[in-house]
């Protein structure tokens, strides 16, 4: 307790005692003003606490309760505008969020605040002070015309469009700040009177700190009952994968073993061959099957590294076919379950395509790391090529491929022409380029 609040309470008793009849009144005047101002601040905290319960049933949106908030703030604390200023998620900074001026509510990041009549007002210098000015985290500041604690080019504004008061408030829930409001006032209103103007605004940022609070924990809710959804379903198809593909996949291999084994040595060498090119078949399916259910779980699975199976891709591509497929893969870096099978997706599909419909005389699939840990995967032909507008409309392979390079952030390019050969390039690293898809003619 200050010296100033020990003197005057120590003068009540004083005042109280004399007998001179002014001091008397001067006691009696300010002991009215005073339980005046406390019924004043007690009304407007139970009527704000009842305009924001209003708002909520009107507006269940945050967007829509803000707005009507700070519509109201200008028009109850006799401003010229009121902003909400919000703090991101990692805390590093804040920035505007919306802003009312005489009644016409301006929302960020639309374009709408480009149309602002006030759009010259350096937001980005305001935000960083609202962030950096370590006393208005927990209460009010309060600013005179072109006050020297604001960033030059705000109070260049501020003289402008003479606003003689700002009020920044924070918008503070159990210790921890997520905003501000701030409010900007025509004229400098009078010492007696400008109380009233602080109570009002910071009441209501109680009140809007509760409500964005309430919002935020709701959303929460919202994306973890979501993300459980999403779990739920890839365990799901996770288990169909299981039990109905590789279970079916591994009773075709078990046969066809069987009938390897119990087949006459006599056996045509064509048909012995097309039983050997089955077994690899349901063998490499299988192994993709399980693959799909690592990826689907939340676990990482131990599949086989990039390079094993591009091996095996390849090596079964040469047995189906009679293209001459040559491999050049370098050491690879592990990329995860998830990267690994798209990118081997669209190996697999890219060579298939290649032995199938380019008419090629020859077939080479590169892989090599790339100087960042990331890859770099080429399947390239010299066959007849694709006609100019083939990439975007060639069928379910080629868009399967972009599929695949979009969910994993891969840059994947096709370069062909007719006579020219086909080359399907893919990219990848950790932070890799969007999908692309060219044409060279």
């Amino acid at each position: 307790m200050d010296d100033q609040t020990c003197g005057e309470r120590a003068k009540g008793p004083a005042e109280a005692s004399s007998q001179d009849p002014e001091v008397l009144r001067a006691a009696l005047l300010r002991e009215w003003s005073e339980r005046r101002r406390s019924d004043c601040l007690a009304r407007m905290q139970a009527e704000i606490a009842q305009l924001a319960v209003d708002l909520l049933v009107q507006q269940p949106d945050i967007e829509g309760f803000f707005g009507e908030l700070t519509k109201t703030m200008v028009e109850e604390g006799e401003s010229k505008a009121c902003g909400v200023w919000l703090i991101d998620e990692r805390r590093e900074r804040c920035h505007l969020w919306m802003v009312s001026v005489k009644g016409q509510l301006y929302v960020a990041p639309n374009a709408d605040l480009d149309a602002c009549p006030e759009s010259t007002f350096p937001a980005r210098k305001m935000a960083a002070h609202l962030f950096e000015h370590t006393p208005g985290w927990t209460k009010t500041t309060e600013y005179e015309l072109a006050d020297l604690r604001l960033p030059e080019e705000v109070q260049a504004f501020t003289r402008q469009h003479d606003l003689n008061g700002t009020l920044a408030t924070p918008l503070v829930l159990n210790g921890e700040t997520l905003g501000w409001m701030t409010l900007w006032s025509p004229r400098t209103a009078e010492p007696e009177t400008k109380w009233w103007r602080v109570v009002l605004i910071e009441a209501i940022a109680r009140q809007a700190a509760l409500a964005l609070h309430h919002t935020r924990v709701v959303d929460m809710h919202r994306r973890e009952e979501r993300r459980k959804g999403i779990l739920e379903e890839r365990n799901r198809l996770a288990r169909d994968i299981h039990d109905n593909l590789a279970q079916g996949f591994a009773a075709i291999l078990m046969q066809l073993q069987a009938a390897q084994r119990e087949a006459s040595p006599a056996l045509p060498p064509t048909v012995a061959a097309s039983i050997d090119t089955a077994v690899d078949l349901a063998r490499t399916h299988l192994t993709e099957a399980r693959r799909s259910v690592g990826a689907l779980r939340p676990n990482v699975s131990q599949s086989e590294d990039i390079a094993t199976a591009l091996k095996r891709v390849v090596s079964l591509a040469r047995r189906t076919g009679e293209v001459p497929i040559e491999l050049v893969a370098d050491e690879l870096p592990r990329l995860g379950d998830v990267v690994e099978r798209e990118i081997l997706g669209i190996a697999q599909e890219a060579l298939t395509n290649a032995v199938r419909h380019a008419r090629a005389k020859r077939i080479t699939v590169r892989a090599e790391a790339d100087r960042s840990v990331g890859l770099r995967l080429s399947v390239a032909d010299d066959g007849r090529g694709m006609i100019s507008d083939a990439p975007a409309s060639s069928g379910f392979g080629m868009t399967s491929m972009q599929e695949r390079a979009d969910r994993i952030g891969a840059s994947l390019t096709i370069v062909t022409g007719p006579r020219k050969g086909t080359e399907v390039v893919l990219a990848w690293q950790p932070a890799s380029l969007p999908t692309q898809v060219h044409v060279a003619v």
